[in-house]
């Protein structure tokens, strides 16, 4: 995973123009930010979180809610009309997105007008990275959920990294299959060797952006929040930490072998990257993510997304889009001060929600009221 600092210095790609069609609430909306950080405000319901699902689904994945692609269409939409998002930034790049046709769970890309060969060239273009409510739960809800978020961190610096678990999964499910039919011994071996490959290289990505937000945080990247410590819960990881990863891969094969009974009992692989865990503490008290409060939980996130959009401003020059549905929820007043004050002076495009704007006095922006799922300015 290439984390060395570029020659340039870090620049804001600021989003210039969004098109949204038969999306969600929208049946059709052209908006044109009039500001590097944009602040959407109205009742519950009326679209806000929508635009920022729209945004999240400018880089490859489900997007912010994690949904699938068939439940993204408009309500009461023609059958044959798919829905579609389009992006046009300053420095002239041009993202859009839409359903696949007669494929409603894919959705295909376009990348300056032409269908890239692969998602990874959109996320090398552009970084995304989000909070909502619903992540308020992330340290109490299951180690899935921590696992994505830790995905989405490490896929802004090296977009590689979904094909390596998109890999895994699929070598995975094959050899589940397998072990319950009549076992090929030399088909489960071929199947076992390219797991061993994938997982050692997720975990070594993931490794490196640990190491690297940690170091970042360590600077002050994200204070006045609580500086934090990044972990990786996994057996993999131990290994790598100790021993190059030929070696690691090695005696994973082999321990994949061992567990073919295991497994084939279990339905599901025992080993891999799918078993690991995403971890946080507080580098003052020590303390678990997982034994804070929730507005301590929410504070450590947001010092987490701030130092990843500081890291990726550097060793990318350009900052990720920071998409920040009802981020000041569960902030103490001097947290929302604090965050206000961050998002002034970072120079990453910030998208954020709120039912009322005036929690978010002193923010420097633009703010829209979206009523009816249309934009106004405010």
């Amino acid at each position: 995973m290439p984390l060395s600092p570029p020659a340039c210095k870090s620049s804001t790609i600021l989003l210039t123009r969004l098109t949204l069609t038969d999306f969600r609430s929208y049946k059709a909306l052209r908006f044109e930010p009039g500001a590097r950080v944009c602040l959407f405000t109205g009742p519950n319901g009326s679209g806000k979180t929508n635009l920022l699902e729209a945004l999240s689904l400018l880089v490859p994945g489900r997007g912010l809610r994690g949904a699938k692609f068939a439940e993204l269409a408009r309500r009461g939409a023609d059958a044959s009309q798919s829905w579609a998002v389009a992006a046009r930034f300053d420095d002239g790049l041009e993202i859009g997105t839409a359903q696949a046709e007669n494929a409603p769970e894919r959705r295909e890309f376009r990348l300056n007008g032409v269908k890239p060969r692969a998602q990874a060239q959109v996320a090398e273009q552009l970084a995304a990275v989000w909070l909502t409510p619903q992540m308020d739960r992330l340290f109490t809800d299951p180690a899935a959920a921590r696992r994505k978020f830790l995905d989405r961190l490490v896929v802004a610096l090296e977009p590689s990294h979904a094909r390596e678990i998109a890999a895994f999964e699929s070598a995975s499910a094959q050899r589940n299959r397998l072990l319950q039919e009549r076992p090929d011994p030399g088909w489960l071996s071929a199947l076992e060797d390219a797991m061993a490959r994938h997982a050692v290289a997720a975990t070594a990505a993931r490794l490196a952006l640990i190491r690297a937000l940690n170091a970042t945080l360590a600077e002050g990247a994200a204070d006045p929040f609580p500086r934090v410590t990044l972990a990786l819960d996994c057996a993999i990881a131990a290994r790598l930490d100790a021993h190059p990863a030929i070696e690691v891969e090695d005696g994973l094969r082999a321990a994949l072998a061992r567990a073919r009974p295991q497994d084939g009992a279990a339905r599901a692989a025992t080993l891999g990257p799918q078993r690991a865990d995403f971890l946080l503490t507080d580098s003052h008290t020590a303390r678990p993510a997982a034994l804070s409060s929730t507005g301590q939980q929410k504070s450590m996130l947001i010092g987490v997304v701030l130092g990843h959009a500081a890291l990726v401003g550097r060793l990318r020059a350009a900052p990720p889009l920071l998409l920040l549905d009802e981020p000041l929820v569960h902030l103490d007043e001097a947290r929302r001060a604090a965050l206000i004050a961050a998002l002034n002076a970072s120079p990453a495009p910030a998208f954020l929600t709120g039912t009322d704007a005036q929690p978010f006095a002193g923010l420097a922006g633009a703010c829209y009221v979206v009523a009816e799922s249309t934009i106004h300015p405010a």
